[in-house]
């Protein structure tokens, strides 16, 4: 029987990587229904509606979604698409694995990056609360809740477990925002006394942004409330090639989305250079959330033998591949 998943293409290079990524999962041989559902920034703006109706809709029934980037008008006042659609769905839990690639050049070359970052995804300042007290004078309400604290430390805690991870690292600014912060902090605690094999330790944000620079073979699982989570991860990216290559997922109770992180490059779209790599590496976490894990482990490796080789990349590592080259040269390593 087929598993269903919603496809959202996404505009710019979004469709681009997600054909690529679709013909990877099939080539790994996994008989998947596309439930397909477009939104760019033109259906946005036509529909006046972030999420339009039959995307949520195709969501909720197939509970699984793969999805390019899109592009969120800007100036217009409307919600980020991915905010949109993490406070909707309750997706409380936005996860970031990033590795080192096989013949990707760093200035780690020595020391491999393995890390995950677990980030709370529906409150802190990213609740949209903002109000202008008087002319030029605005506030911005941080909400940081037990409940949501205590689920995505529970949800780190858990897949450190599971997953043979040694080390949780909490990252918080408690020194400054002793309330808000202080009960983020006060919840991993509490979690972290129900895995005691575990070692668990925290780290102000402004060190670990200097550790992660200087040391990130230190880190193995690093858990952070929503806004130091959004930097953090897309710092963690930098150190190991950039958000071309690195997965995320949005993890729920109920529903989960696969997502590459960048953007939809606009400038280069229909021009054959996006990098489909981000797209095919959150593949790989779909296929092990729809519990296809040896098709799961047979992507990854394809994709890590194209990179091993280092014939066919794309022109964002230094390569001179086209879109259509590094798939191909993915599916063959499949096969």
């Amino acid at each position: 029987m087929p598993h269903c998943c919603t496809l959202i293409p996404g505009d710019g290079i979004g469709p681009e990587v997600a054909n690529a990524a679709v013909r990877a999962i099939e080539a790994a041989g996994v008989d998947i229904q596309w439930r397909r559902a477009e939104l760019n920034q033109a259906i946005i703006l036509e529909s006046g509606k972030t999420l339009p109706k039959y995307l949520l809709d195709s969501l909720r029934e197939t509970r699984v979604g793969l999805k390019g980037p899109v592009t969120t008008p800007v100036g217009e006042g409307f919600q980020s698409v991915n905010v949109a659609l993490r406070k909707t769905l309750d997706l409380f839990a936005n996860v970031r694995p990033v590795r080192t690639l096989p013949g990707i050049k760093t200035r780690f070359d020595d020391l491999p990056i393995d890390m995950v970052i677990f980030r709370e995804n529906t409150e802190d300042l990213y609740s949209g609360l903002e109000h202008e007290i008087v002319k030029d004078v605005v506030t911005s309400l941080k909400v940081i809740t037990r409940t949501a604290s205590i689920r995505i430390a529970q949800y780190a805690f858990n897949y450190a477990r599971v997953n043979g991870r040694k080390r949780v690292t909490a990252i918080h600014k408690a020194n400054i925002m002793k309330l808000a912060d202080g009960l983020f902090l006060r919840c991993c605690r509490e979690v972290s006394g129900d895995y005691p094999e575990i070692q668990y330790k925290e780290m102000i944000v402004d060190n670990a942004s200097m550790q992660l620079v200087l040391r990130p073979e230190t880190f193995d699982v690093l858990l952070l409330p929503n806004l130091y989570g959004d930097i953090v991860s897309d710092l963690a990216a930098g150190l190991v090639g950039g958000l071309g290559i690195v997965p995320g997922a949005n993890m729920g109770e109920s529903y989960a989305v696969f997502e590459a992180v960048h953007g939809s490059a606009p400038d280069i779209a229909g021009q054959g250079k996006a990098n489909p790599t981000a797209l095919m590496m959150s593949s790989v976490m779909l296929l092990i959330h729809i519990g296809e894990t040896q098709a799961a482990h047979k992507l990854q490796a394809a994709v890590e033998a194209v990179y091993r080789e280092g014939k066919h990349l794309t022109g964002d590592l230094g390569g001179t591949a086209s879109t259509e080259e590094f798939t191909g040269a993915v599916l063959r390593a499949i096969q």
